[in-house]
């Protein structure tokens, strides 16, 4: 695995990726989350996540697994594609 150099502004936090987001209020919040859901359901990889007003939380690992794996770096890497695009 490429660690978390891979995948800025993401932390490790209790063995999952981790990446706390604000946004400008809760309709660009749940746009973002909108876009992730799609995103999961085209990869078939789904996050933990929740949602606070304009803050979003994710947190990603393989169940299967047990704990991150180059698939979550990977979709880390995706979602981070989507804040910068936000």
């Amino acid at each position: 695995m490429r660690g978390l150099a891979a995948a800025p502004g993401w932390q490790l936090v209790a063995g999952r990726l981790r990446r706390d987001l604000r946004f400008g209020d809760f309709s660009r919040a749940f746009a973002f989350m909108t876009r992730v859901a799609l995103l999961a359901e085209k990869r078939d990889h789904h996050p933990d996540w929740s949602n606070v007003y304009d803050r979003v939380t994710i947190d990603l690992w393989s169940h299967d697994a047990g704990g991150v794996t180059e698939r979550d770096l990977e979709f880390a890497q995706a979602v981070s594609l989507l804040v910068d695009s936000a």
